[in-house]
């Protein structure tokens, strides 16, 4: 498929025309843009016909693709995330077009659909642990985000786990409690601590209770909201997570 097909199989699916100055996007696409402040214009396509389309793409030239893709609207970036998870190759070519495109990832939902396609960390957990863990010291927003995700989405396991709550712990987050400080970053980490509530309750409940604990008040608050809005948390875990609340720093 060529960029131009691609794009005209994504204005067909949203029901607009080839966008062109002055003209609107899909109903879909304001709305979905209301959500995701920091992405790049939308021509309002859902997730799973991304999906769709970027697993023709993996399936074809897809290195073509990923070094063709202007990545001029926000589906076209979610494309380049997609088809970078489901991509049948190498390791090491997989691994460098990953780390080509992270540090060009600027908002939470193609950050988080990267992560969560990227399925060879499955096959090769230690390999792609290592190469995550260069960014696990990034001071820049995304790559925190993507090592929280990507921990929550692939490496929530037991072999794993106890590196996983201590890198989770060592994220830099704006070092501040204020909410719009690495707001996105914050989030992807008190995700990542909610869903290991989820997977490993009594670990996490050690975790929280721990003086070592060093999650900023906010990211701290958050992950407790999370897992007690979670059907995954048991109402006993739930109960014993509000007592921990640091009321000092309000959500």
């Amino acid at each position: 498929m060529t960029i131009k097909e691609i794009k005209t199989e994504l204005y067909e699916l949203a029901g607009v025309e080839e966008k062109v100055e002055g003209a609107e996007y899909s109903v879909y696409g304001e709305f979905s843009k209301s959500l995701n402040p920091t992405a790049l214009p939308m021509i309002g396509v859902r997730i799973p016909d991304l999906r769709k389309i970027a697993k023709r793409i993996a399936g074809d030239d897809y290195k073509k693709f990923l070094g063709e893709n202007p990545m001029d609207f926000f589906e076209m970036e979610c494309l380049q995330a997609m088809v970078i998870g489901y991509a049948k190759d190498e390791l090491k070519v997989i691994l460098s077009f990953a780390e080509a495109f992270i540090p060009k990832i600027h908002d939470w939902a193609v950050n988080d659909s990267f992560c969560q396609t990227f399925k060879i960390a499955e096959k090769f957990p230690a390999q792609c642990w290592d190469f995550f863990m260069q960014y696990a010291d990034s001071k820049k927003e995304f790559e925190v985000r993507v090592v929280a995700v990507m921990l929550m989405s692939h490496f929530l396991k037991e072999d794993y786990i106890d590196q996983v709550i201590s890198v989770l712990d060592s994220l830099y987050t704006g070092a501040s409690p204020d909410k719009n400080d690495y707001y996105y970053a914050k989030m992807g980490v008190a995700w990542a601590v909610a869903t290991l509530a989820a997977k490993f309750p009594e670990k996490c409940l050690s975790y929280m209770k721990s003086p070592e604990n060093h999650l900023d008040d906010w990211t701290f608050n958050k992950a407790v909201q999370k897992m007690c809005e979670s059907f995954r948390v048991s109402d006993v875990l739930k109960s014993k997570m509000k007592k921990l609340k640091r009321m000092n720093n309000q959500l």
